[in-house]
């Protein structure tokens, strides 16, 4: 990024390259055939990188959603950091009904513990327990949790626990759930735990070995699946975020309160990858950048990328190519210059960087006479 830094403001300027076609909205798409019927109050199928909603049925009604609170949970403790040091868990904090990853009062755990506890087995002690290493209190770690809610632009939802557990405004939809499972899923640890069907670990007082198993059987049952989180309570009923991946596309689906959520996922993920396919950008730019100061300019080049797409989105998609009339200073290849945007319906799916096709040394200047007298006055 030190050539973006060094361009002066008054140069930018941006060439905007357009394919033809109408915007669609990355948020929809109509339905096709097939579309499933489910036994869920609340579905909804996506597109994890694009957002697209493929699927749909009370996606923005408010629910329960019992411990697929949990990935808010998970998330929050991953971005605090500091995963490996090891601390004695809060003896009330882990006094709680339901599911339990087995902590006992003076068990010495890491938050990498407790993310296996709060994700496998879904524990309503880990999830507490990382609650307050995180934020020293139940209640202020509840105000992190709607505070990132917010940030991720999830209107729909409100946190009261971080277990998951029946409380009087606890709830979510089932498009904000999938919109954060999808945020989720880009964290490279998130990923790593809620796609592994058990771990092995090692803590207590003394430490001693164990192992805790994944409650979610879509890693078993769907060709593909990759996470996410079980969910069950009396008031909330099941519940089941389940991501699948297949030919470079990850889907995220949601069920609510839902009877039959294993098969009800099962229908949804293959209808969902029925709409998309994985396309080839266009990623070819023949556009120019000066460099000062070198009487030279220097191309630019974009990695190979990909975007998966419904029929219709293919045919609308709009690109941006964005890049600097001049630059200042050396030039190094594989350098950053400028991006390709790419755009639905006003809303920016992707963006691709554009990196410099060669390497550019700009000649030193000598210095003037009265550069050379403003130096030696240091003025």
């Amino acid at each position: 990024m030190r050539a973006l830094k060094r361009i002066t403001a008054g140069l930018l300027a941006a060439v905007s390259v357009f394919s033809v076609g109408v915007y669609v909205s990355a948020e929809s798409v109509p339905a096709a055939g097939n579309y499933p019927s489910v036994s869920a109050k609340s579905a909804a199928v996506i597109e994890a990188e694009t957002g697209t909603v493929l699927y749909e049925y009370n996606k923005d009604d408010h629910r329960a959603m019992a411990s697929t609170t949990k990935i808010m949970t998970a998330i929050l403790t991953i971005e605090a950091g500091d995963l490996d040091r090891e601390f004695t868990v809060d003896p009330y904090a882990i006094m709680v009904e339901g599911t339990s990853m087995g902590l006992r009062e003076g068990d010495i755990v890491s938050r990498r513990d407790l993310l296996y506890g709060i994700l496998l087995p879904s524990g309503n002690d880990a999830a507490n327990a990382a609650a307050v290493s995180v934020a020293g209190s139940i209640p202020a770690f509840v105000e992190k949790m709607n505070a990132k809610a917010r940030s991720l632009g999830l209107s729909d939802t409100n946190f009261v626990t971080p277990s998951g557990l029946d409380a009087k405004g606890h709830y979510t939809s089932a498009y904000d759930l999938a919109r954060l499972a999808a945020y989720a899923m880009k964290d490279e640890l998130f990923r790593e735990i809620v796609s592994s069907s058990y771990k092995k670990l090692e803590f207590g007082n003394p430490p001693y070995p164990r192992t805790l198993y994944n409650s979610n059987k879509m890693l078993q049952k769907y060709n593909g699946a990759i996470g996410v989180k079980t969910g069950f309570t009396d008031n909330a009923r099941r519940c089941l975020v389940s991501a699948a991946e297949r030919d470079g596309t990850t889907l995220i689906a949601v069920t609510l309160n839902d009877p039959d959520d294993w098969n009800d996922h099962i229908k949804l993920l293959d209808y969902g990858f029925s709409r998309v396919k994985r396309n080839t950008l266009d990623t070819n730019v023949t556009a120019r950048v000066a460099v000062a100061g070198s009487g030279l300019d220097v191309g630019v080049y974009a990695e190979e990328a990909y975007l998966s797409l419904t029929d219709e989105q293919s045919k609308k998609l709009e690109r941006r190519v964005l890049l600097p009339r001049l630059v200042y200073g050396n030039v190094e290849k594989g350098q950053p210059l400028g991006s390709i945007e790419y755009f639905l319906n006003g809303k920016r799916v992707k963006s691709v960087p554009l990196l410099a096709a060669s390497e550019v040394n700009v000649p030193e200047q000598k210095p003037t006479l009265w550069q050379r007298i403003k130096n030696f006055l240091r003025i």
